[in-house]
């Protein structure tokens, strides 16, 4: 065990040194998926006539929760924003969040930039509006230096889509004599998934209590720690991402072994 002290802890606008030194003397995880389920939830009990306020209320707090997992020194977070299967929800529910990611992406892109955040997605995003794909472009473009952390956001991304479009191309790969199905190994699918480029996922966390995957990153989660908190997304805090990475770090990680 590596004893971290208070003087060496990276000063944080969110956690004192002593706590800063607790969470560094265990392994913190590198890459942490979150599901952040409950904004509509959060609507209702606030009252509000108008339920997508959740969802602006959801997406205010995402930049804090980025800024606090990097002081914890996480190097990866990725957050299943818009499911293949959110488009079955009331066309006015999906316009409302194509307008709270643009505003999101275009209201943060200087202070991602000034963190060190890097943008990137996961899932087909051709279906979105020119206007919504520009910004993601836009803010992709600008934190590509980046290098504190990945902020990637699974945009129309579903799990078993994802290894759809894996198996196409794969196909199209042999069929054009760029791969052999004999030396199609676990690593060679990886490398076809949307997340070929990051780590899998050391944990998962689920706000609101909800206790299912919801067709997210099935592949990828295979040996991943799950933490669900009843705690709706719209008040999930950096009180609470350390809740979850010090629950983390008190598990015993077999990997099957």
């Amino acid at each position: 065990m590596t004893v971290v002290s208070l003087e060496c802890a990276t000063p944080s606008a969110f956690y004192s040194n002593e706590e800063l030194a607790i969470v560094q003397q265990h392994p913190v995880p590198k890459h942490i998926a979150i599901i952040p389920d409950g904004n509509r939830r959060w609507a209702k009990k606030q009252s509000a006539f108008n339920l997508m306020k959740g969802h602006w209320a959801g997406a205010s707090i995402l930049t804090t929760i980025v800024e606090a997992a990097s002081d914890l020194g996480v190097e990866a977070l990725t957050v299943y924003s818009f499911s293949t299967e959110n488009w079955l929800r009331p066309k006015q529910e999906v316009q409302t969040l194509f307008s709270v990611f643009e505003t999101f992406l275009r209201k943060n892109r200087s202070k991602m930039v000034g963190l060190g955040v890097r943008l990137g997605t996961i899932g087909n995003l051709a279906p979105f509006p020119d206007s919504l794909k520009e910004e993601i472009e836009k803010t992709r473009e600008a934190t590509a230096d980046g290098k504190t952390i990945d902020l990637v956001l699974a945009m129309n991304y579903g799990a078993r889509d994802e290894m759809r479009r894996a198996l196409v191309s794969m196909v199209g790969a042999m069929e054009r004599g760029d791969l052999e199905k004999e030396l199609i190994t676990e690593e060679v699918i990886a490398d076809y998934l949307d997340t070929a480029r990051y780590i899998d996922p050391e944990l998962l966390i689920r706000t609101s209590g909800e206790q299912r995957i919801s067709n997210f990153l099935l592949w990828q989660l295979a040996y991943t720690e799950v933490y669900v908190t009843d705690v709706l997304w719209p008040d999930f805090t950096p009180r609470d991402l350390l809740d979850a990475v010090l629950d983390f770090q008190k598990r015993i990680r077999r990997l099957g072994k």
